[in-house]
């Protein structure tokens, strides 16, 4: 199960650019996006910052296209709606957060942001 920690309310942060991981640099297990060739303990710091900021930002994003496309896939105008529990199976979720991630949906698709008034992500739990 996918288990999220609650965001305080605050304006979608803009990523960080994630810089292109060569095939090569990607599949070397101590290379990530260059940081352990940063020798300045400051830099370091500002760009781990950085990345890990991106990171949050993009998994709150996927998050939300998760919880939309559950609901979207619930929905019961659609002939091939699937139930929370086969929501659930193909997400590797609990058939419970299924239903939260189905109501969270809705909640962006109605416009409401999870009830947070837009200012961001709102945790479906």
């Amino acid at each position: 199960m996918a288990e999220h920690t609650p965001r305080r309310e605050q304006p979608r942060l803009r990523p960080a650019p994630l810089l292109f991981e060569p095939a090569e640099a990607a599949s070397d297990p101590e290379h990530f996006f260059d940081l352990e060739s940063i020798e300045d303990p400051r830099a370091l710091l500002e760009r781990a910052t950085e990345l890990t900021l991106a990171f949050r930002a993009a998994a709150d994003r996927a998050t939300e296209f998760q919880a939309v496309a559950a609901a979207q896939l619930s929905d019961p105008r659609r002939f091939d709606r699937l139930t929370p529990a086969d929501i659930a199976e193909r997400a590797e979720w609990t058939e419970d957060y299924a239903k939260k991630m189905v109501e969270f949906g809705r909640d962006l698709m109605r416009g409401g942001e999870g009830g947070n008034g837009g200012s961001g992500y709102a945790d479906p739990v």
